[in-house]
């Protein structure tokens, strides 16, 4: 074939990599929701592509199946731990596949080689004096013989008495405290009242790593904007972190320490490495090539950005100690949204995996995410107008479009043989060209900029079919040759369309193959098909109609609630909170109500439901500490307006000292802080 109509793939393709994949591991108490979705595709189509240029490529995974949360929810449901998370683990293996989600190994963080490479890490870091012991009081469930976690502890207020605030802040007057504070304190598992208990617990130094982490977090194995939220913790002083839980607890067992077991979040990332060797047993590959300290494999991980800690500090942190190689890139996405706003039961907006594939074809969430997703940590929208749209004109109205208008042309006393050169050798050539490009985007997980440069060539397509108007050229007599030769290349550029979509939409490609009568291929030179026969044209995608998003966004708002808040009736209706006593008009201008701009916020660490913002109140600062941990990332916190009670008293709570209180109103579905109008300037009073 003539060099002009051939491209060789960069090279890359023609130097295999050897890479394993991971992602971040679901927790085995419920359901895949969209929301996983976006990391799950993400992946796979990042694995798609690495293998499709003939890499050898591994992707794997594993249910995250302890913790005390399993272990409370099988005895709910009237099982054994292990019970559940095995059927839990049979939902998750069919809803991922059903989005074609494609693993080599599927495995869970309960199993005989996660618990061996636990026991194995764990030991390397005491023999490296990287294990801590000391002792630690905390509330315990005298009747549950259970200690109690911030979460498991509820009670009444210790400064305006509401009702039913969990043990580390409170959601009516937003006050921070410790759960030994509370007032009528109670466990939330038994109703006992909660006693204090000493226990020993063992930590991982994770101090010691400071000067190593910080020039690992700067060395590329993390985006430069989530380096900078790094530093944030490193600057600050780590603390060391309390890798263990007293019995009873669904977990492994701490060697040499019974009635210890580890803390979920230390085997979790271990079974990365699990679910690897459970595969490297099946499948004869050799695990320490992928994981020994010198090792010339690449190692990817795709996480959410509320894990990063975890996952680039005490995890390369961890593996450092113990001797084994460090991941080459942690690869962060944002969350979803869908139409505009956090996911909600009450909108029928938290869909889960099933309601959607209960409606629609899983490769139209393929394409609309892939069609949006780039490398950064920015929250992707899923607009279910724009997701209908979108899925109807670029996969129907464009990609399909080209083969369903050209293939009857050439089956029509033709014998499905194709023309034996190209109509237009420039429009092949301009497909052609991007080859390179969409790669390099493909490999840099800017999928989006991928998505728009092969619709470019799609429009392109169908605009040369368009001016062409074979269907009118067929009816005049000896133009079957240029009829030919048109449609012919309006199949090659669907062929090569259909090639550069093959990671994102694999079901359809495998449709495509059978029409084409070829394998989509892209290790090697792109050629032309010429005077080679395709089969029969049959529909590749329908259209997606507005019936099936009404009926998912029904069956969503439908769908039973995990448990049931305190704040709602035995009907389920939500009863309104009861109103506080009467103040007099005096008392209400007492308070300074200024408006303030977040300039930081961050995570508060030991608590489940507790940010620190630092407000700029026009040239004054203050720290303020807000139990919305739950409702907001702290990312999408910095820069905007609030209200604060500015003449508060400080308070000195056991995280530091909150210098007032930012006003927000609370429903069943989150925490909302209440914002001035545009235009409003911090420091400005509120009347």
């Amino acid at each position: 074939m003539a060099s002009s109509t051939t491209c060789s793939i960069a090279a890359a393709a023609n130097q295999p990599r050897r890479i394993l994949v991971t992602s971040a591991l679901p927790y085995a108490n419920g359901a895949i929701h969209l929301g996983h979705l976006v990391e799950y595709i993400q992946t796979d189509i990042w694995v798609r592509f690495q293998k499709l240029r003939g890499h050898e490529c591994y992707y794997v995974c594993a249910d995250d199946a302890h913790g005390t949360a399993i272990m409370l929810k099988a005895e709910e449901l009237g099982l054994t731990p292990e019970a559940l998370i095995e059927r839990v683990n049979a939902e998750h293996r069919a809803d991922f596949a059903s989005f074609l989600i494609e693993f080599d190994n599927y495995h869970s963080t309960h199993a005989p080689e996660n618990r061996a490479l636990s026991e194995t890490i764990y030991r390397r870091l005491r023999a490296n004096g990287h294990i801590a012991t000391r002792s630690v009081t905390q509330p315990y469930d005298p009747e549950k013989g259970l200690f109690l976690a911030d979460r498991y502890i509820k009670g009444n207020c210790p400064r305006c008495k509401a009702p039913d605030q969990y043990g580390d802040n409170c959601e009516a007057c937003g006050a921070t405290y410790s759960p030994t504070e509370l007032l009528d304190a109670r466990s939330v598992i038994s109703g006992a009242t909660p006693v204090l208990l000493e226990s020993i617990h063992y930590f991982f130094t994770l101090p010691a790593f400071t000067d190593f982490l910080k020039a690992w977090t700067r060395a590329g194995h993390v985006a430069e904007e989530i380096a900078n939220k790094l530093s944030e913790w490193l600057d600050g002083g780590l603390q060391e972190w309390d890798i263990s839980r007293d019995a009873p607890y669904f977990g492994f067992e701490i060697p040499d320490a019974p009635g210890k077991y580890f803390y979920v979040w230390l085997d979790a990332p271990i079974g990365y490495m699990a679910s690897f060797k459970n595969l490297c047993a099946r499948n004869k590959l050799d695990f320490d090539a992928f994981w020994k300290r010198d090792s010339t494999a690449e190692l990817y991980h795709f996480i959410g950005k509320d894990i990063v800690n975890f996952h680039a500090l005490f995890w390369p942190a961890m593996l450092e100690s113990a001797g084994f190689r460090t991941p080459d890139k942690i690869c962060v996405h944002g969350f979803l949204t869908v139409n505009g706003k956090k996911m909600s039961k009450s909108r029928g907006t938290f869909i889960n995996a099933r309601a959607y594939l209960d409606q629609l074809n899983p490769e139209y969430l393929r394409y609309y995410f892939a069609a949006k997703l780039s490398a950064g940590i920015d929250d992707l929208d899923l607009n279910l107008d724009d997701f209908t749209q979108r899925v109807n004109s670029d996969l129907v109205g464009k990609l399909v479009n080209i083969a369903s208008r050209c293939a009857r042309f050439i089956g029509d006393g033709k014998g499905g043989v194709l023309a034996t050169e190209l109509a237009e050798p420039e429009l092949w050539q301009r497909a052609l060209g991007i080859a390179d490009s969409v790669a390099a985007h493909y490999e840099s997980r800017e999928f989006g900029k991928a998505m728009r440069e092969i619709m470019a060539i799609a429009d392109a397509a169908n605009e040369y079919i368009a001016t062409q108007e074979p269907w009118k050229l067929a009816k005049q007599p000896g133009r079957e040759a240029d009829v030919l030769g048109i449609c012919s290349l309006g199949i090659n550029l669907f062929r090569i369309l259909m090639l550069y979509l093959k990671p994102v939409l694999p079901r359809m490609a495998q449709q495509a193959e059978q029409f084409l009568n070829d394998e989509l291929r892209w290790d090697g030179a792109i050629a032309p098909l010429l005077g080679h026969r395709i089969a029969a044209f049959t529909p590749l995608m329908q259209r997606v109609e507005k019936k099936q998003i009404d009926a998912m966004l029904a069956a969503s708002a439908a769908e039973p609630p995990a448990a049931v808040s305190p704040a709602v009736t035995e009907t389920g209706s939500p009863t309104m909170e009861p109103l506080a006593a009467q103040i007099d008009f005096d008392d209400f201008t007492k308070l300074d109500l200024r408006i303030a701009r977040i300039v930081a916020a961050r995570a508060v660490e030991g608590s489940d439901k507790l940010l620190q913002l630092t407000l700029d109140l026009g040239g004054e600062t203050r720290t303020v500490f807000s139990g919305i941990r739950a409702s907001y990332r702290p990312e999408d916190l910095e820069g905007r307006l609030t209200v604060m009670v500015a003449n508060l008293a400080p308070r000195k709570m056991r995280f530091g000292l909150s210098e007032g209180m930012v006003l927000a109103a609370g429903d069943d579905n989150g925490i909302y802080l209440l914002a001035p109008d545009s235009g409003a300037q911090p420091g400005q009073r509120v009347t």
